[in-house]
């Protein structure tokens, strides 16, 4: 085992997160209670334009080493635009970018970003699974800012959901988050109705492979399993059970993990033939997914470079929590009926706050919510816990803006749904009347606005097709049937809000979640003033739709849901004009499935300069606007 002195200061980050302004946010996780100062300085002055103290109250503590750092740096006067400005943390021992290599581009000397008065270049993507064999598009990212000038890389970096997978975890990935655990000291948390009674009993509860059996299970079952006397099925969806997360912990420690490589450095996996004890079976699995995770691990200091140098702004979707995540009433009604699956949803949660949710607004996040996750931290009781869960069930800000220009809004599609009041087994509209309101206020009255949703509203019409041909049959689950068209309080929510008369000019609508890209120009049909809105979607970052379906998928979509289909008036996009734009790596196929980051270059007004996706592979899809349009 490490001694303590071994441990790098910094096991994740830093990262920038939140950048406007007037406001600088920076994030990491360390592994003491770090003391020094934070400073923003201006390329051509070696005078702050910004300095602070980090004091205990910049960090929550969450193990014996392990404190999450959350640093917001204000300027009353605002920080310079369009200008070249860099920051340092400096502790006694120096500047924190001395001692992680490869943290600054070449001929820097410290991490260098700007904050445009108008941004006109955002990258962003989706769905980042660390062990699916395909290559890690962040890291294509990163290689291609240190190929072009600072002021030519991406303003800001978009992730609109799955960012991590809770429910589909890889042996070699849980093996070094359990020993993460470990090193770090992460406190221990009580678990009640469960197969174990804290989160340390896990490993010795727990097989490394085969969580499904230790799941929370539904209540309710079916006649026919009754009367065939079958055992009661996992509370959750997932086809992938194997090694689902379930205490705060495992969550906190996946981020780490796939943010930087400092603790992977420190824990060289095992050989799988000891672990194993000769079972074929594993040491064949363990060894196909140890290559994945390897090749991944391999780039992530390019990708920990990114995170320092790229304003960074995330929102969940299913798999960050699990899969399906509050997809049906009856979904809700199965997890949340125990406090074993109430629990989990409450430590992915609470995970998801201190990782992601934290640093894009840390306005969000009132006094009485930071006590109740200091008072959990402090106790770790289940006294403490329980009315911290109640806060996180009913949380409803994780939804929030960025003040660009043009405005973004990013959208929480997965807490404030439409529930199905017809019948439990419907899915849910992605967002509910008061959300679609609170959406509209956001909206109005801007000339301009970056929509971040993390499915697309605007999606294949045939993959709907089946998806509510699915709910039909009573099998939403099985096709994962949540679409914004699913429901038709938020379908038609979300239509008239774009048809509305003081809506944006020029709406565009960033997504993921689908693991293929594509771009539509959308108008709305027989208005001579109509907005003009893009629906752009990239997924994933390290994702991928299993080819054949997709070919197949994609031609059933232009035969039957084509520009003049008399089929579009069964859809409830039939007052919309959309035009699919064509890939510049192909002729007829306007979906691309290929691990990517989304590019989109902006004119002043707000509209598309450029769409692009910059590939994994490191080469260069364009969508260019279709002729006559």
């Amino acid at each position: 085992m490490l001694e303590t002195n071994q441990l790098p200061l910094f096991v994740a980050g830093p990262m920038l997160r939140r950048v406007t302004a007037d406001t600088v946010v920076i994030w990491a996780v360390v592994t003491e209670a770090i003391q020094g100062k934070v400073q923003i300085c201006h390329k051509l002055s070696p005078l702050p334009i910004e300095n602070a103290n980090l004091t205990i109250e910049d960090t929550q503590q969450v193990g014996e080493h392990a404190f999450v750092l959350m640093k917001t740096l204000s300027c009353s006067s605002g920080f310079p635009l369009d200008t070249e400005l860099n920051y340092d943390i400096e502790t006694s021992t120096g500047s924190v970018f001395d001692n992680i290599d490869g943290a600054l581009y070449p001929g820097e000397t410290r991490p260098v970003f700007f904050i445009p008065s108008k941004t006109h270049k955002i990258a962003h993507g989706s769905c980042r699974h660390p062990h699916h064999n395909c290559k890690d598009a962040l890291v294509t990212l990163d290689q291609h800012h240190q190929e072009v000038d600072a002021s030519e890389r991406a303003e800001l970096l978009i992730m609109s959901g799955d960012q991590i997978y809770a429910d589909d975890v890889s042996g070699p990935l849980m093996w070094t988050i359990r020993e993460t655990i470990k090193l770090l000291g992460l406190y221990d948390q009580p678990f009640e109705d469960a197969p174990f009674s804290s989160c340390r009993q896990i490993d010795s509860a727990l097989p490394l492979y085969g969580r499904e059996p230790f799941l929370p299970k539904k209540q309710r079952r079916s006649w026919l399993q009754k009367v065939l006397n079958q055992p009661a099925e996992p509370v959750f969806s997932s086809r992938t059970l194997d090694n689902h997360l379930l205490s705060f912990n495992e969550y906190f420690a996946h981020y780490l993990l796939v943010w930087s490589p400092a603790i992977w450095e420190l824990l060289p996996l095992p050989d799988a033939e000891a672990l194993f004890n000769g079972k074929p079976e594993y040491i064949s699995r363990w060894q196909t997914e140890a290559s994945s995770i390897m090749e991944f691990v391999a780039g992530l200091h390019h990708v920990r470079r990114l995170f320092i140098h790229t304003p960074s702004y995330m929102i969940f979707d299913d798999h960050d929590i699990t899969d399906d995540f509050n997809l049906t009433v009856g979904w809700e009604k199965e997890v949340y009926a125990t406090d074993y699956g109430n629990r989990i949803i409450s430590n992915a949660l609470l995970a998801y706050y201190l990782c992601q949710g934290w640093g894009n607004h840390p306005a969000s996040f009132n006094d009485v919510f930071s006590q109740f996750v200091s008072a959990y931290f402090s106790y770790r009781t289940e006294e403490a816990l329980r009315p911290l869960e109640e806060m996180l069930k009913h949380f409803e800000q994780w939804h929030y803006t960025i003040p660009t220009t043009p405005k973004i809004v990013v959208m929480d599609t997965r807490t404030r749904r439409w529930r199905s009041e017809s019948n439990d087994n419907k899915p849910s509209g992605l967002m509910d009347w008061e959300a679609l309101m609170d959406f509209q206020q956001d909206v109005l009255n801007h000339e301009a606005v970056i929509v971040v949703s993390a499915a697309p509203i605007f999606g294949v019409k045939f993959i709907e097709t089946i998806q509510r041909t699915a709910t039909l049959l009573g099998q939403p689950l099985a096709t994962d049937s949540e679409n914004w068209m699913a429901h038709p309080g938020s379908a038609n929510g979300i239509m008239n809000i774009f048809k509305h008369p003081r809506t944006p000019h020029n709406f565009i609508v960033l997504s993921g979640d689908v693991h293929y890209s594509f771009a539509y120009d959308i108008m709305i049909r027989f208005r001579k003033s109509s907005p003009r809105i893009w629906q752009i979607t990239c997924s994933g970052l390290r994702n991928q739709f299993p080819q054949p379906y997709l070919d197949i998928f994609e031609w059933l979509d232009r035969m039957l849901f084509g520009t003049r289909s008399p089929l579009n008036i069964f859809t409830r996009r039939k007052r919309m004009r959309i035009v699919k734009r064509l890939p510049s790596n192909n002729d007829k196929q306007y979906l691309v499935n290929s691990s990517a980051v989304g590019l989109l270059m902006l004119n002043d007004d707000g509209s598309p300069k450029e769409i692009a996706l910059l590939t994994a592979d490191n080469s260069t899809i364009h969508f260019p606007e279709r002729p006559n349009h």
